[in-house]
């Protein structure tokens, strides 16, 4: 006799944790989180490229400005006391924002018109050349198309 799945037995009794058991093993939830995965790590790449390429030679064009630092102060700090109180807004790291968003929406724009001209590629081949069967298949076909001729057709009633 063998014990009752753990897994199982917490499904009967809670019903939403069989379906939640089913929505995460479907393929595109795995693909789903894949996708966030390789994307934050491209967030970071863009993070580099933008703090560490692209912003110094955008802040040598403006004569050496440090876009991160730009900001327009609201209220000063006070240098009597040791608790920073400076409320400023920082359009800087705002214009630094948006030149990352503008590196990732092109290098997607890149990537998508890459893949839809690989598509129209495929679309555009004759479908003698897209869909050629293995070499298995073909023998397969073969064989059946052999056992197909050599079995007389019983002759039909009507």
């Amino acid at each position: 006799m063998s014990l009752p799945d753990p897994l199982k037995a917490a499904e009967r009794r809670v019903p939403i944790l069989g379906e939640f058991r089913e929505f995460i093993a479907r393929g595109n939830v795995i693909d789903l989180a894949v996708g966030v995965i390789l994307g934050a790590a491209f967030g970071d790449i863009v993070k580099s490229l933008v703090d560490q390429v692209v912003m110094p030679v955008v802040g040598l064009g403006t004569s050496g400005i440090d876009f991160a630092q730009l900001k327009w102060v609201l209220k000063p700090d006070n240098p009597a006391t040791k608790v920073n109180e400076e409320v400023a807004i920082q359009y800087g790291a705002f214009l630094n924002t948006m030149i990352k968003f503008v590196i990732i929406a092109w290098v997607v724009f890149l990537m998508v018109k890459l893949v839809n001209s690989i598509r129209r590629r495929d679309a555009a081949q004759p479908d003698s050349e897209k869909s050629a069967p293995a070499p298995q298949e073909a023998l397969l076909m073969e064989i059946r198309d052999l056992l197909k001729a050599q079995v007389p057709e019983a002759p039909t009633r009507h």
